[in-house]
């Protein structure tokens, strides 16, 4: 499967996800910080809201699980040993790489996802206070972040956080090496001269068009990751235009460009009204190049309106409804702006933000539930706008929702070509 991702909304044909296990729950109160998180999950929960959210996604696609493909390429001792080399001197934890090196692919697969135990067989590490040599990747069933589809391109993502370097590493080895897939994997932290300033996360691209990207800056991704993008897609496309939304440091929530806006139909895209439209001090930038140069970098009103100005006429849907500010403030709390396209109008979020599923509701999508597409009491070839609704009252502590869990492959064309 090549990579192809000229939309965001484009009729889905294959995606990356990863169910969330063990690594979620070697979580405490003390480390969740470090984790990223505000809170502790409760595996049993969420892995039963998970396979809500997985089994939609099996009926509408082809899915792959990150576990599944990373065994896959384990097989191969030359691509076990230098992934095992990587993640080992970039966590510091190259006594285990024999252990490591010893174990089948499937062992190891979950070993280098859940981690790896500190084993006590010396004084020192009997006394030190770490539970893991090899801390688990408790963000990961976030996929989005650490591997970003670009037109035909896979971007690796430069995480912002140590925490999900390994994340990027197996991501990175996935599409180089595993035999389902077709593409070239582009690495800002490959190379000799690596800028420490870059950071570029999947969930502040955006694919809104074949020559426009909309992405955000803020805590996970930094003006010099943009600019690293431009430096590539400029060199490789005629015309580019990148649309850039500065997003608040603080709160959380706010930690991606699709935890306030994404793109549902050709026409319809949700929002978070006061980061997206109102007045306030956060920056829309337009960056237009062509011809391999830069023409223009310029502020502009808002994200809508520049994408009219190029020909995309979008109606905002607000997350959280248009009556409150506190019933949208709570809502975009639990990822009510982060939904993600099975293709045109036909999209998937949290049953749990209610005043954004009844504004969808109003603006003609049909609201489905999960557990009914699932037990065959709804089809969804039988409806041409609608919103699947997973349950979710424990999946959104994790910080992220549909759009956060889904890695796309490819999507099919929108002028059906």
């Amino acid at each position: 499967m090549p990579t192809n991702i000229y939309s965001e909304i484009g009729p889905l044909q294959g995606v990356v996800i990863h169910s969330p296990g063990n690594e979620v729950e070697n979580m405490t109160p003390d480390n969740a910080e470090r984790a990223l998180y505000s809170d502790i999950l409760n595996l049993c929960v969420a892995r039963n809201e998970y396979n809500q959210f997985k089994g939609v996604l099996d009926k509408v696609t082809r899915t792959f699980e990150v576990k599944e493909l990373l065994a896959g390429i384990l097989k191969n001792e030359k691509v076990k040993q230098g992934l095992v080399e990587k993640v080992c001197k970039h966590e510091g934890a190259g006594k285990i790489c024999e252990y490591l090196y010893d174990m089948d692919e499937k062992s190891l697969a979950s070993a280098l996802i859940e981690g790896v135990p500190t084993r006590k067989n010396t004084l020192a590490d009997f006394l030190n206070k770490e539970r893991f040599a090899l801390k688990p990747l408790h963000n990961f069933f976030f996929t989005r972040d650490a591997a970003i589809s670009v037109y035909d391109n896979v971007f690796v993502g430069a995480m912002a956080s140590p925490v999900r370097l390994r994340e990027s590493l197996i991501m990175e080895s996935i599409f180089d090496f595993h035999p389902l897939f077709s593409t070239k994997t582009i690495n800002a932290m490959s190379g000799d001269k690596v800028d420490p300033s870059i950071a570029i996360e999947g969930g502040d691209v955006l694919v809104a068009r074949e020559d426009v990207l909309l992405c955000g800056i803020g805590s996970r991704t930094t003006p010099q990751g943009i600019d690293f993008l431009l430096h590539h897609l400029k060199k490789k496309n005629e015309k580019q235009h990148i649309l850039v939304q500065e997003l608040p440091l603080t709160p959380e929530s706010f930690i991606h460009l699709d935890m306030v806006f994404t793109l549902l139909d050709q026409d319809i895209c949700m929002i978070y009204e006061p980061i997206i439209m109102k007045m306030n001090k956060y920056q829309t930038v337009h960056i237009y190049a062509e011809g391999g140069k830069v023409k223009f970098i310029r502020e502009v009103k808002n994200l809508p309106e520049a994408l009219q100005k190029l020909g995309m006429d979008f109606k905002p849907v607000l997350c959280g409804g248009s009556d409150d500010q506190w019933s949208q403030e709570r809502e975009q709390w639990h990822s009510g702006a982060n939904f993600f396209a099975l293709g045109p109008g036909k999209v998937i979020g949290y049953a749990r933000n209610v005043h954004t599923i009844k504004a969808l509701e109003k603006n003609g999508f049909e609201v489905i539930r999960a557990k009914d597409v699932l037990k065959g009491h709804a089809d969804l070839n039988a409806y041409e706008r609608y919103v699947v609704t997973v349950e979710g009252s424990e999946l959104p502590r994790g910080g992220g929702g549909a759009r956060c869990m889904t890695m796309p492959v490819s999507r099919g064309s929108l002028t059906g070509e």
